[in-house]
């Protein structure tokens, strides 16, 4: 079963270089990987110089300056360069005639939209409607609709997962880390106490078919570290029926991000 890590970042002015994402890749066993530019960068040679020849093991989601001039033509350049996704948030305006220009163009383009937001964002009738209103994109979700470390009842993430109406849409399933309270004494083994319900509710909502897993590194190595992020998902009784770990794991993202030789 191939293992592809759906969220990650690495750059040369933030975060960590692509090498230490490679070495934790390797020895967690994880075979291939998008690449999620960060926030407030939007030079992403780094990206593209680091994964080209690297036979498939690594795809590219690029961000779009919202005040480019034309930003649908940067989209389409980045395309022919060789990005696989756009990272979009909800609500975010580009100098366009319409605000779902850059969804719809994504979508001609065969980009997938890697989405940042918090759980009213993805809940909002404004989200939703765009969803509507771009059929032929795909929208990936990101950090399970935002919804981070929260208490019951968890009404914003209710209403976000109804995002799961448009076929359009899969979610990205984070670490334990990003959604439960660290304890307050580590043991010799990894574990977390009173994990939420939230990887439960998302598979009700989307499928196990339309879930995949993103580690969020190196965000989440100073949570629970890259490989507690695989384990943590691998080992949560939320998929331990059938193929469903290979389809959180692999076989969604294969599909989704076009991983078509791992």
């Amino acid at each position: 079963m191939p293992i592809i890590d759906t969220h990650c970042h690495a750059g040369e002015n933030w975060f960590e270089p692509f090498e230490v994402l490679e070495f934790q890749m390797d020895r967690c066993g994880v075979d291939g990987a998008v690449l999620i530019q960060h926030g407030g960068t939007y030079d992403n040679q780094y990206l593209f110089d680091k994964t080209s020849g690297s036979n498939g093991r690594f795809k590219v989601a690029v961000l779009v300056d919202p005040e480019h001039e034309d930003p649908l033509g940067e989209l389409t350049r980045l395309a022919e360069q060789g990005a696989a996704g756009v990272r979009i948030y909800p609500g975010q305006q580009f100098r366009t005639p319409h605000p779902h220009d850059i969804w719809k163009k994504a979508g001609e383009l065969g980009l997938v939209v890697t989405c940042l937001g918090n759980a009213s964002q993805f809940a909002s009738t404004e989200f939703k409607a765009m969803l509507d209103a771009c059929p032929e994109t795909q929208v990936v979700i990101e950090h399970l609709a935002g919804v981070g470390i929260v208490d019951p009842p968890y009404s914003d993430y209710e209403s976000a997962l109804e995002c799961a109406q448009s076929p359009n849409t899969t979610i990205k399933i984070p670490g334990l880390g990003e959604i439960t309270k660290r304890p307050p004494r580590l043991l010799p083994h990894f574990r977390f106490d009173d994990v939420p319900p939230l990887f439960e509710m998302a598979k009700e909502a989307f499928g196990v078919q339309r879930m995949m897993w993103g580690s969020d590194f190196p965000p989440s190595a100073g949570r629970e570290g890259y490989a507690n992020t695989l384990e943590g998902v691998r080992n949560h009784p939320a998929f331990a029926n059938g193929d469903d770990i290979e389809w959180v794991l692999g076989k969604t993202a294969a599909r989704v991000w076009g991983f078509d030789d791992l």
